[in-house]
């Protein structure tokens, strides 16, 4: 499990069951479930997930 750090250290470790898509055509990342395969979330700003697999 992802838990936050002390602060001014940042995360441990990855969200479990989450991952992450780029989206070229949208240039967005897209996260998902693992298990159901659903969408979650959409990022509008160009960055990436915090703590997300990327694949």
């Amino acid at each position: 499990m992802a838990t936050n750090g002390k602060p001014g250290k940042g995360r441990h470790g990855a969200v479990r069951n989450r991952i992450q898509y780029y989206n070229p055509k949208t240039k967005q990342w897209v996260k998902a479930d693992r298990g159901s395969n659903t969408f979650l979330n959409v990022k509008n700003d160009g960055t990436s997930f915090k703590g997300v697999t990327k694949k």
